[in-house]
């Protein structure tokens, strides 16, 4: 496969555009590159620890050309690829990448036999995944499907951001099937996030722009009156 030369930009904003390069945020013991890809408008980010160099991917969405081509300009060294939940438009690039890489796959139980590759490894809430220096948390949210899981990362600062595939956006969380998955996943979302994290935690959904807890917080009962 060629490489599609990919620009990484380092004025992170939270948006990247649909079908251009990449941005680049630079933390204190990390960096995060946000590439958007495919024709729904995925988010794939590179999570890569600034000692080590070492990274993980979440979500092969799309365009494996564009993903490897921003892992080759950021110089990572990726070591594994989390698939935050089954849903197809955010593996279509797994097999691929997974490949090229050699990257282990890691993905929840109750979504792994829908993915395209056999997970190496499957996580569930309360697991851990380091790569180099960075210790990243799993948050198993069931809803808007039954394994889909999101991933926080702290920085030493105490600074949380959250990784959280299709289960939380900007103003509501994820799509859900009927009334009991619904609750299944606003309750995971208030318990184990809005309640454990601050308000400076930064959302980095499967789709579109991102957010902060700050931002979404005032808005839980809009969102528990609007139902599914």
């Amino acid at each position: 496969m060629t490489q599609q030369p990919i620009v990484i930009e380092d004025s992170y904003s939270g948006h990247v555009a649909a079908g251009s390069g990449a941005a680049r945020r630079t933390l204190d013991d990390a960096t995060i590159v946000k590439i958007s890809v495919g024709p729904m408008d995925n988010n794939s980010y590179l999570v890569r620890c600034s000692t080590t160099g070492r990274a993980l991917l979440v979500d092969a969405a799309n365009d494996a050309d564009r993903i490897l081509g921003a892992i080759a300009a950021d110089d990572a060294a990726v070591e594994a690829i989390v698939t935050t939940h089954q849903h197809g438009d955010h593996w279509q690039a797994l097999e691929e990448v997974a490949a090229a890489t050699g990257a282990p796959t890691i993905a929840h139980p109750l979504d792994a036999d829908a993915l395209p590759v056999a997970p190496a490894r499957r996580v569930d809430d309360g697991d851990a995944i380091t790569v180099g220096g960075l210790t990243l948390g799993v948050v198993h949210l069931a809803g808007h499907t039954p394994g889909g899981i999101a991933l926080t990362l702290t920085e030493p600062t105490g600074r949380v951001h959250v990784f959280t595939g299709d289960s939380l956006f900007p103003g509501g969380i994820g799509r859900t099937a009927g009334p009991d998955e619904f609750e299944s996943l606003l309750g995971d979302v208030e318990r184990k996030l809005f309640d454990r994290f601050g308000d400076d935690t930064v959302v980095y959904p499967g789709h579109g722009d991102d957010t902060t807890f700050g931002a979404e917080r005032p808005h839980l009962d809009e969102w528990r009156e609007r139902d599914w």
